[in-house]
């Protein structure tokens, strides 16, 4: 799988391109403040853009998804329970086509309602969900510490130990790492129960 990570905004926002691979089919995760970066990393690549996925709903991620899907002639992707204007609604475990390649709709809520994840059975591209070193908020509108636990500890922590993680911010000591380091390493994935995640700053 091809996978362009780039950097955007003054929030630390990374967007993804991701194709089966060079001058295939693709797929961009979130759009927040600059869509030119993207359009270029694709133009670069070959890449036919075929979704614009939105991994929750926030502004950062989202608000120039439209622009970006619409200078693409790609379709804007996001959770069924989205509030954004979105073409497809998909739900856990619905699959992305592109070209030779797969990419699974995984549903984690807690930073927000409409919070996914997408895996491509090698890289987890999460979001706001989890971050390198730490995890997505829960303080907003939609936002649950208990679903966000269940997310980290039900789901992705059940993903292989190879799976590289692929954030939505550039917040840690790496842009990505892979989830068997980062589950040693970040003590909102090492917490031993539900108590001990809540103590977690």
């Amino acid at each position: 799988m091809l996978v362009r990570q780039i950097a955007v905004g003054t929030m630390q926002n990374f967007v993804y391109l991701l194709a089966d691979r060079p001058g295939g089919v693709g797929l961009v995760v979130d759009s927040g403040w600059e869509i030119d970066p993207v359009i270029k990393a694709a133009k670069e690549a070959g890449v036919t853009v075929r979704f614009a996925v939105a991994t929750h709903r926030h502004s950062d991620h989202t608000s120039s998804l439209r622009e970006l899907a619409d200078s693409l002639g790609a379709k804007v992707v996001a959770h069924r329970r989205s509030p954004i204007d979105h073409d497809v609604s998909v739900d856990d475990g619905d699959v992305l086509s592109l070209g030779e390649a797969e990419v699974k709709v995984i549903y984690t809520p807690g930073h927000t309602e409409d919070s996914i994840c997408l895996y491509d059975g090698e890289d987890l591209f999460t979001g706001d969900t989890l971050f390198i070193g730490n995890c997505g908020r829960t303080d907003l509108p939609g936002g649950s510490q208990k679903e966000l636990f269940g997310s980290l500890h039900d789901v992705i922590l059940k993903l292989p130990p190879s799976t590289v993680v692929y954030p939505g911010h550039d917040y840690g000591d790496v842009p990505f790492r892979r989830l068997g380091e980062e589950a040693l390493s970040n003590p909102v994935l090492s917490a031993r129960d539900y108590d001990e995640f809540l103590g977690v700053p």
